[in-house]
């Protein structure tokens, strides 16, 4: 007898791997289609960079501790799951953020957006810039849009709008931090391509950011009219009303998420075989299109009709490049980092965490690239009483400090904060997680690369997908969307 279900092969139980899974459970159910979906994991758990650790009443976030409200997929998943009604956004008394220069932390300018300067007014009373360096700055209003076909990296084309010392004192603390990168290597159009569209529209980024500020101050009111009218913030009735906010996590930890995914995962059939790694890829049959198998490391094998590589692009190269052209993936260089948290009581602190945390450039020459005051920013991740800050360590070009054993790693970063902020306290306990090869870096052309990789892939192995934060975009929402999208079109929504 024909087999009547359809079998589905999901390689990598992250953000991505898991929303795939959901999805494609979720909208075969909806069809009416049998499916079986295995969700193929090589460590020995679920959630991939997201890693909440809940301790002595501490939420610590071990990977990435937030995400865009801005960008839906997150939230509607969230809905979907029910546990929107667990969703929090940051303490709004918590707005200021510093840059370090010379040794000493400097309010970030007001009137930045993703550092470009907005309000003249307020961005000329800083003192992070000189004043040869704001004028070269503002002269992006007049310099003309030129030539944008094509691809160029970040650091070059904000060099040219807006001058060499605003890249080094705003844009790239700001920007490169976002992937722990350097901005005269990362692409534009993968990382920033909404830069290149502002100038193309608008002229310059300037006018571009305040186009965009007045677009969201009508969407704000318009929201704020219908939550006044019982509708909720960006929900429909009966819906959670979101807290207005940048950013936004669970109260208990992102891992929230992982757990519900689980959860639903499991009740829906879907098969999680963890510690199972992959080993190769073939055809069933290679004289028929009948589906693939993928060996796995301890001898056993999945069979599929179809495979979704959710992997960092250094694991998808490996299994496909037998089969196909993976210099796309080859291409794509990862980062190690190391998140340093650190547990204080208050008594003795002696720090008043006036803000959300700092960043330090490049040129500052500091183990730490980023510090969050946890506790002041998010005011459920630690106990009454108690002080949470997380820090990070390594970036393009300066990954040494990763790889720092605990106990010296745990001293450069206290010295770090006593040099900045004057803090002396001794903490209650040090939390280090080292995340290796795990900030992928696109480089210039990564967007037509990876277009010409799916094309390549569709041609010589139908049947095969490959999607995840190595192809379009690190941030959760951007993970849930890539899975969802991936589940569509396995399933030819």
């Amino acid at each position: 007898m024909a087999r009547q279900v359809r079998r589905v092969a999901v390689l990598g139980g992250g953000m991505t791997g898991l929303s795939a899974a959901f999805y494609l459970l979720k909208l075969a159910k909806e069809r009416g289609e049998k499916l079986e979906v295995t969700v193929i994991e090589g460590s020995d758990r679920l959630g991939g960079m997201v890693n909440t650790l809940r301790k002595d009443g501490f939420v610590i976030e071990r990977g990435p501790d937030s995400f865009l409200a801005r960008k839906l997929p997150m939230i509607e998943l969230a809905r979907e799951l029910g546990i929107d009604g667990d969703l929090t956004g940051t303490n709004p008394q918590a707005k200021k953020t510093y840059i370090s220069m010379d040794g000493r932390l400097h309010p970030m300018p007001e009137g930045l957006t993703l550092g470009i300067p907005s309000d003249r007014e307020k961005f000329m009373r800083t003192d992070l810039v000189s004043e040869e360096g704001k004028m070269r700055a503002l002269e992006d209003l007049d310099i003309p849009a030129g030539d944008l076909a094509g691809d160029e990296t970040v650091g070059r084309f904000l060099e040219r709008r807006m001058g060499k010392e605003m890249v080094e004192r705003i844009f790239e603390p700001l920007l490169a931090g976002i992937h722990a990168g350097d901005l005269y290597h990362l692409g534009l159009q993968a990382t920033f391509p909404q830069f290149k569209q502002m100038v193309g529209e608008h002229g310059s980024l300037i006018a571009g950011t305040r186009e965009a500020q007045l677009a969201a101050a009508k969407a704000r009111a318009k929201t704020e009219a219908d939550a006044q009218e019982g509708a909720g913030v960006g929900a429909n009735a009966g819906e959670t009303v979101l807290p207005p906010s940048v950013f936004l996590t669970f109260r208990n930890g992102l891992s929230t998420v992982i757990e519900a995914l689980e959860s639903r995962l499991i009740a829906e059939g879907c098969i999680i075989r963890l510690g199972a790694q992959a080993e190769s890829l073939e055809r069933i049959s290679p004289e028929r299109e009948e589906g693939y198998r993928l060996q796995l490391a301890d001898g056993s094998f999945v069979e599929a009709d179809e495979v979704l590589f959710t992997l960092p692009a250094y694991g998808t190269a490996e299994l496909l490049s037998p089969h196909v052209d993976v210099s796309a993936m080859t291409n794509i260089r990862y980062i190690s980092v190391a998140n340093v948290v650190l547990a204080y009581d208050e008594a003795g602190f002696k720090h008043n965490l006036d803000g959300s945390g700092f960043l330090i450039p490049r040129g500052e020459h500091r183990q730490i690239t980023a510090s969050t005051w946890t506790s002041a920013k998010w005011l459920h991740t630690a106990p009454n009483g108690k002080r949470l800050i997380r820090c990070y360590v390594g970036r393009a070009g300066d990954e040494k400090g990763v790889e720092l054993n605990d106990a010296v790693l745990a001293g450069v970063v206290q010295r770090d904060l006593q040099d900045l902020m004057g803090l002396t306290a001794t903490p209650e306990f040090v939390e280090i997680t080292r995340l290796r090869h795990s900030m992928p870096q696109y480089p210039v052309g990564h967007v037509d690369a990876i277009a010409s990789f799916r094309q390549g892939l569709s041609e010589r192995l139908p049947g095969v997908f490959a999607t995840g934060a190595a192809f379009g975009g690190v941030g959760l929402p951007d993970c849930v969307a890539q899975g969802k999208q991936a589940a569509e079109e396995i399933l030819g929504c």
